[in-house]
């Protein structure tokens, strides 16, 4: 039996939230093999079991219908985005989805979870998340350091307000880029967070 290795599957980012279509998911178990594991994360996207020697022919012919496929364990996951009940151009459905393009499978010093919401509703629980975005009208604020697990659970503290559509993804690709380099080992990010202080990010996001 060969190697295995483990890759996160998630739907295109959407109106109505993360949605798997019928066809997508007879094809991910045709494509996977009906003896592959399948785990549901709590970041909304499949990780599979796959023998290491096909993990790129599956990725293509995932990818083919329409999924999208990144590296499982120590990344940037997927962005964890809301349904954009408020429509696609006031939510900022374009803008989600170029910032999930910038972020999903970067490899990080442990796990980063990196949610976003169209508006002050926050259906996507987006200050329980590492990183988070939040649309306010025509602009963004970022909030950093969030966790959701373990007893000692905590909200992600605001770092910038009134952020422009042109200056969200520098800001946030800056603050992972310095989460790589200024880690201590796997430390995760909201201890980082503490640890290097509100401050010195804010500087780091611009």
């Amino acid at each position: 039996m060969g190697e295995k290795v483990k890759i996160a599957i998630s739907p295109a980012i959407q109106l109505g939230g993360s949605l798997f279509t019928p066809n997508q998911l007879v094809q991910i178990g045709t494509i996977i093999g009906t003896d592959a594991k399948v785990e549901m994360t709590t970041f909304k996207q499949l990780y599979a079991e796959v023998p290491i020697e096909r993990r790129e022919a599956i990725k293509e012919e995932l990818e083919r219908n329409g999924l999208e496929v990144n590296p499982a364990g120590f990344v940037t996951k997927s962005l964890i985005a809301c349904n954009f009940c408020k429509g696609a151009e006031e939510a900022g459905l374009e803008t989600a989805k170029a910032l999930n393009q910038a972020i999903a499978g970067i490899e990080t010093p442990a796990p980063l979870k990196i949610g976003y919401a169209g508006c002050a509703l926050g259906t996507s629980e987006p200050l329980i998340k590492d990183i988070s975005v939040i649309k306010m009208r025509d602009k963004f604020n970022i909030y950093v350091g969030g966790e959701s697990k373990g007893l000692k659970t905590s909200f992600a503290k605001l770092l910038r307000e009134g952020v422009t559509e042109e200056q969200l993804i520098p800001a946030i690709t800056a603050i992972i880029d310095y989460y790589k380099e200024h880690a201590k080992g796997k430390e995760k990010f909201n201890k980082f967070v503490n640890r290097i202080s509100l401050e010195q990010l804010q500087e780091i996001a611009g």
